[in-house]
């Protein structure tokens, strides 16, 4: 070997050198956040299983997996929970309820036991794509006065490698937008959004409020003067089935729904227009057909592709 060879030798070294320092510089350093999930008896045990796993296979791990167990489970269930206490011992943590409290408070409770100061949300049911806290946190990189973010995402029917039951929901992106669109529906898909968990407890936690529990959070939070947006991309795969037309109407939903928007009328949040132009659709989808209102949300309400 000639003495120019061993030079060049020795620069291409130095070269590699640099670019690993270079590498390690640039490496971010992302927040330690808990996953926050309730579940219940009448949960499917696959879907559950699907749903933990996409936590668990995020490019940026949890450093903490807070199940919350809404009253007594099955047999299938608990075996679900046992598999992931014995394979992540250290994050899956489980906040057992003696009784069913419904949604809202189970949510509440798992919140204060919580351990980190961002909380990413995700439902029994639903799919986080892989990248998705990576994506939020890259945001909230960018724009640090991010107190809660969240995404547009993809319902779909059985299996989500089965496109044909695929229906897109866009949501508006900016803060500005958001505050337009809340006046109206809920700007937030709640089973890929990332929260400060500060924000939330300041802003009074979860309540009780029959399947606005989130959609009433979010308003809260905003009153307060806490800063949102929504990323311009479908993170998350949310499962839909006949029931979520079901629940969308009758008299129940409706008596709740009317009660929440008159609550923003109430504080202020809403105009008097603004809370009848809110309030009318809902009385009109409640009392429809839901053979009708599943048309309504599949073709109005959502994009749908296939």
């Amino acid at each position: 070997m000639d003495f120019i060879q061993i030079i060049s030798i020795i620069l291409l070294t130095l070269s590699l050198c640099v670019d690993v320092k270079e590498v390690d510089v640039m490496k971010k350093e992302y927040p330690k956040y808990s996953v926050l999930m309730s579940v219940y008896y009448k949960e499917k045990p696959t879907w559950f299983d699907e749903s933990i796993k996409s936590m668990f296979e995020q490019t940026i791990k949890p450093n903490e997996f807070v199940l919350v167990e809404d009253g007594p489970l099955t047999k299938e269930l608990y075996d679900v929970v046992e598999k992931y206490q014995t394979k992540y011992p250290k994050e899956f943590k489980v906040v057992a309820i003696e009784k069913n409290v419904g949604l809202g408070p189970a949510l509440r409770k798992g919140v204060l036991n919580c351990k980190y100061d961002w909380i990413a949300r995700a439902d029994s049911d639903d799919i986080s794509v892989k990248n998705r806290i990576e994506m939020q946190f890259n945001r909230i990189f960018e724009n640090p006065k991010i107190d809660f973010i969240g995404s547009h995402h993809i319902e779909f029917i059985g299996n989500i490698k089965n496109v044909e039951t695929y229906s897109y929901k866009k949501l508006p992106v900016s803060y500005e937008e958001i505050l337009k669109y809340s006046k109206n529906r809920n700007p937030f898909s709640h089973s890929v959004m990332l929260i400060k968990k500060a924000a939330i407890v300041d802003s009074g936690n979860y309540r009780e409020y029959h399947l606005v529990e989130d959609y009433d959070l979010w308003l809260r939070m905003i009153r307060k003067g806490y800063y949102c947006e929504n990323i311009d991309d479908y993170l998350s795969y949310v499962r839909v089935s006949k029931d979520l037309y079901k629940r969308r109407g009758g008299l129940k939903y409706l008596k709740s729904i009317n009660k929440f928007k008159w609550e923003q009328y109430k504080v202020g949040y809403f105009s008097l227009y603004e809370y009848i132009k809110s309030i009318v659709p809902h009385l009109i989808v409640c009392i429809l057909p839901n053979k009708i209102r599943e048309t309504i949300y599949l073709k109005i309400l959502r994009k749908e592709s296939k």
